[in-house]
Parts: C-alpha cells; sequence; structure tokens
C-alpha cells in the first residue's frame, strides 16, 4: 500500500473518531432527544469508532509490510 493510500486510510478514521465524539458530546447535553434515539446513536458511534480503529490498523499493517518488503 502506497504511504499515500495509507494516509487517506488514516485521515479517514480520525475524521470518523473526531465526528462521533463530538456527536456523542453533544447528545449527552441534549435533554430532548429520547432514550430510544440516544441508544441508537450510542451504537451507530460504538461501530462507527470500531471501523475506524480497524481502518487504522489495516493501514498500519500495510504499511509495515511493505516497508518490510514481506509479500501481501
Amino acid at each position: 500500500m502506497s504511504r499515500r493510500d495509507a494516509l487517506l486510510l488514516r485521515a479517514t478514521a480520525l475524521w470518523t473518531f473526531f465526528i462521533w465524539v463530538v456527536f456523542v458530546r453533544n447528545m449527552l447535553k441534549d435533554h430532548t432527544r429520547g432514550t430510544a434515539f440516544k441508544v441508537v446513536h450510542f451504537t451507530l458511534a460504538a461501530i462507527s469508532v470500531a471501523l475506524g480503529v480497524a481502518i487504522w490498523r489495516v493501514a498500519t499493517r500495510a504499511r509495515t509490510r511493505d516497508r518490510a518488503g514481506t509479500p501481501s
């Protein structure tokens, strides 16, 4: 994987994390939303952050493998 591709994946992971952290923080302050809304969105946040972590790990592993010169 090229450095540029890995950078794009990492930027996507960071952006996902940032967006969900801001949304959850704002949702915790909002007392006009119902419990069901909050549960659904907390679940979506957890899944999205987990996917962001997975994307970060894939990019890191691919770059490490490419630098070491081992085949995919």
